[in-house]
């Protein structure tokens, strides 16, 4: 007498057609045309090389100091202006800021000499005197998230312009905290992974380099991406977010040699900015001398920037005023879902002279 199947009731009958289907869904929404992204209207205010000075104009303008942002050299910016409703800028916009955001750009190799000195000094620092010109303000916010924050802290740090309020949020300040392979962190601490042979051979670090790394750190949410999307294909909602994630993910640009030499080195390997000992130009970079109103945000869910990098901040600067906390959130979804807007909002809209 033949037995029955002994896992007849614990694995799930295979569905062709339903699988079929899933996989087919999956294709196309792999292959369907980019999604659009930077849907909030603009108007070009400066430029120098390859970087520009954006205007976002207030739908109603209800605040005189406006906000400029300052976002990583690592990735493109767009991430702020991702989608229709879930932009950051966007609902800060129809807030009543007027909103501004230095693009770094694309550098070429002939921007290989290009450091994070000459960034600050020559960009950035020109760049908050036009959008103060612009708006006609007497003052300005500097918004910087993730390494924007941490280049905003510099220049906050050495600026003679007004800057009134510096929020920064998922930022690293000590580095001495490290995620990553504790061998990566040895390496380089130790000088093991020599730095200056890799930007001296390259000039200009390669898209897919910066790729890779964020890949190996973030492994293996990287894969668990695609798993995510197979399971929630018909979810139409979650797909075209993921669509816009997956591209912002893949469109890295390239990294100027000089400016990934200086981070390394002065940053990664020396931790010299929360030792007060990093130099910008001739001007030490000396956080105590920030009297700005601060306002720090952390995400407790960040897998990329702990917040024992970020927290430090707060007892190096000499602001009275000053706001740390930590938000149920990702490193990138505070600005994927666009709810920064609403926190910027909340702290900011006392500080900046409502009209």
């Amino acid at each position: 007498m033949a037995g029955e199947a002994p896992f007849k009731d614990t694995i799930p009958t295979f569905d062709y057609e339903k699988e079929k289907a899933r996989w087919t869904h999956v294709l196309k929404v792999l292959n369907d045309p980019e999604p659009k992204v930077g849907i909030t209207p603009r108007n070009e205010v400066w430029k120098k090389n390859k970087s520009v000075l954006w205007h976002y104009p207030a739908k109603q303008r209800k605040y005189e100091i406006p906000l400029f942002f300052v976002y990583s050299l690592f990735n493109k910016p767009y991430i702020l202006d991702i989608a229709p409703k879930s932009s950051v800028i966007e609902n800060l916009t129809n807030m009543g800021y007027e909103v501004y955001l230095l693009d770094w750009g694309s550098p070429g190799y002939e921007d290989r000499k290009i450091g994070v000195d000459t960034y600050i000094d020559k960009y950035l620092k020109t760049a908050v005197r036009r959008a103060i010109r612009h708006s006609g303000a007497e003052e300005i916010t500097l918004v910087g998230y993730c390494l924007g924050g941490t280049i905003a802290s510099m220049y906050a740090a050495v600026a003679e312009e007004p800057i009134k309020n510096l929020v920064v949020a998922t930022v690293p300040i000590d580095f001495e905290p490290f995620v990553g392979p504790d061998k990566w962190a040895e390496g380089i601490r130790k000088g093991f992974i020599n730095i200056d042979r890799f930007v001296d051979v390259y000039g200009v670090i390669p898209p897919e380099y910066v790729t890779a790394m964020f890949r190996s750190i973030g492994a293996p949410i990287y894969f668990t991406n695609y798993t995510m999307l197979l399971s929630r294909a018909y979810d139409q909602r979650y797909v075209e977010k993921w669509r816009r994630m997956d591209k912002w993910t893949l469109d890295q640009v390239p990294f100027a040699g000089e400016a990934y030499r200086q981070l390394s080195n002065d940053l990664f390997k020396d931790n010299k900015l929360i030792k007060g000992e990093l130099v910008i130009g001739n001007k030490q970079v000396d956080l105590k001398n920030i009297k700005a109103n601060l306002f720090v945000v952390s995400g407790a869910r960040d897998n990329l920037i702990l917040e024992d990098q970020s927290k430090p901040i707060m007892e190096l600067v000499s602001s009275e005023d000053k706001t740390y906390i930590s938000v149920e959130g990702g490193h990138v979804s505070l600005a994927l879902t666009g709810i920064f807007a609403g926190i910027v909002d909340q702290w900011a809209s006392s500080r900046s002279n409502p009209i």
